[in-house]
């Protein structure tokens, strides 16, 4: 409340100066305990912030190169059993079931890919092939007569995503593999590409 002076019998009224309130010395304390436990939270978050770039740039640092995609060299059948034109069914038939597999590639006079032929191409004559003493006519038949001539074929060099990705959309289940002068020295089959998934487990075949 203000001040009241007499002076000369005039009364003044003098208002005294703000004053803040004087808080108890518990509340002192607590303010002060407030401020601090904020500075610490700051400190705290800075410090959680900086140890997350940290681990951050340290797993930048660590995680390894990106791993170079797989090539048709790394998983492909080689050497390739081939055939060439001239041969027969018969041939061809004898072939397959010895080896166990599937798809033969066929070579001219020079060694150079012409065709393929599978074991679905030999079964309309497989009646005839089986028979130990075959004379058909069917069994003497050549090649060339009934083998695939639009072939799809890939260097040792070619990515398996890209080989993949011919099988799909084309629907053969064996591509060779060819060198520079058109030799086959090795094939490819969805086979080949099934046992390398399970095999080389965790498996990039990004490029």
């Amino acid at each position: 409340m203000p001040i009241i002076h007499a002076v000369n019998g005039i009364t003044e009224m003098h208002p005294v100066p703000a004053v803040s309130p004087r808080l108890p010395a518990a509340q002192v304390m607590e303010a002060g305990r407030d401020d601090r436990s904020k500075g610490q939270e700051h400190q705290t978050a800075d410090h959680a912030t900086r140890l997350a770039q940290q681990a951050y740039q340290q797993q930048v640092r660590q995680d390894p190169a990106p791993k170079p995609a797989l090539l048709a060299q790394d998983i492909m059948t080689s050497p390739v059993t081939c055939l060439p034109s001239d041969s027969t069914l018969l041939d061809a038939w004898t072939v397959m079931q010895r080896k166990g597999i599937h798809h033969l590639p066929v070579t001219s006079v020079h060694g150079t890919l012409v065709g393929m032929i599978s074991n679905y191409d030999l079964l309309p004559y497989s009646h005839e092939l089986e028979s130990v003493n075959s004379t058909k006519p069917f069994a003497g038949h050549k090649l060339a007569g009934i083998m695939s001539s639009q072939v799809l074929s890939a260097t040792p060099m070619t990515e398996i995503r890209e080989i993949a990705h011919a099988m799909l959309d084309e629907q053969v289940n064996a591509i060779p593999i060819i060198d520079n002068l058109r030799h086959p020295i090795g094939i490819l089959t969805t086979s080949d590409i099934l046992r390398a998934i399970v095999h080389r487990s965790p498996l990039d075949l990004r490029t």
